[in-house]
């Protein structure tokens, strides 16, 4: 199993970025505060958080949707260039597929139509090694996604689909560019259970079958231990922890993500945590670490016995490398890994 790592250069990286959005009233939202992330080929890595922790626009950053106000994004380990030009090319290698099957397809568009868009958009028939027709294209890329024989959906609109043939539809749509990359946002989000099972199985499969590296963007921890190969877990805008899925999920060392797999039925060996409140206004992110105003271990005492609750509410904590070992960013943690060896807590500010 293929994982990016210190000497393997990444499919694409993250390296401390930060962006930001100015409101209606002048003030500066930062949605990404320095946020490190890194995919290596046939890899797949799960983005977690609530809403509002920063991974949908950490994806759209990855795919150039949305340029870095500081730090930058490296593909193959060359700085993204923002030109409309290189965009274009670089946008044929790095594919979005969105949750929202019904509303991204064109209702009035048959599924050729909706496949074929892309195919035209990138003129992926002139550049195509094997020579292949349009219709080559389309009825490979629908077989890939699963929807076979291909030809029986060219002329059926998306209104004639079930919600799972819709989400392969817009896998298709990305699996006919031939991209290197597959961004998937809450892919299986609005799906029933059985046919969740379906669409993780075809993503592995297309790993498998031909090299991709996956971004699964996601709320649900259940659905990264089924699928990820390395979970990286956000909070108002950072990766507070990440390692491999058996490192962070059998061992969460921070406490959001001890609370995010509380809540997973599967994990029903740790209490409940109920987390007060909601994340913070990203134009007011809280001094110390981002999380202590939620934070359990603060609340019940625990970062007060072991003698950080004063660090937890001042002390700012430093980036998590985009690779390397299962590493948490949080004071209580520090703490405790201090007694099986020096603290892994990051590398910079």
């Amino acid at each position: 199993m293929t994982t990016a790592s210190e000497d393997q250069t990444p499919l694409i990286e993250a390296d401390g970025v930060y962006v930001d959005f100015v409101t209606r009233g002048g003030q500066v939202a930062r949605a990404l505060d320095g946020a490190d992330l890194a995919v290596g080929p046939s890899e797949i890595v799960a983005l977690v958080g609530e809403s509002g922790s920063g991974k949908t626009t950490l994806a759209r950053t990855l795919m150039g949707l949305q340029r870095p106000s500081h730090g930058e994004v490296r593909v193959e380990g060359k700085p993204l260039d923002y030109s409309i030009r290189a965009l274009r090319q670089f946008r044929g290698r790095v594919q979005m597929v969105l949750q929202d099957a019904a509303g991204s397809l064109n209702p009035r568009q048959t599924i050729y139509e909706s496949v074929a868009e892309g195919i035209r958009l990138h003129r992926r028939v002139a550049s195509d090694p094997e020579g292949r027709t349009e219709t080559d294209l389309v009825a490979t890329a629908l077989a890939e996604a699963g929807l076979r024989p291909p030809d029986r959906f060219f002329l059926r609109f998306p209104h004639e689909l079930s919600g799972g043939q819709k989400q392969r539809v817009l896998i298709a749509g990305a699996l006919a560019l031939r991209p290197q990359l597959l961004i998937a946002d809450e892919p299986v989000s609005s799906l029933d259970a059985s046919i969740r099972g379906e669409i993780l199985a075809l993503l592995l499969r297309l790993r498998q079958d031909l090299g991709l590296g996956i971004v699964v963007v996601t709320h649900d921890l259940g659905l990264a231990w089924n699928i990820a190969d390395r979970i990286a877990v956000m909070y108002l805008g950072r990766v507070v922890e990440c390692g491999s899925t058996e490192e962070v999920l059998e061992s969460p060392r921070h406490p959001y993500t001890k609370a995010l797999l509380s809540v997973v039925p599967e994990m029903e060996r740790l209490e409940a945590v109920v987390l007060a409140g909601e994340i913070p206004d990203p134009t007011r992110i809280p001094s110390g670490c981002r999380f202590h105003p939620r934070c359990p271990a603060l609340a019940d005492g625990t970062a007060e016995r072991h003698g950080v609750a004063d660090k937890c509410r001042t002390e700012p904590l430093e980036l998590l490398p985009a690779v390397g070992d299962h590493r948490a960013a949080c004071h209580l943690d520090a703490v405790l890994q201090q007694g099986s060896g020096p603290s892994e807590g990051a590398v910079r500010r």
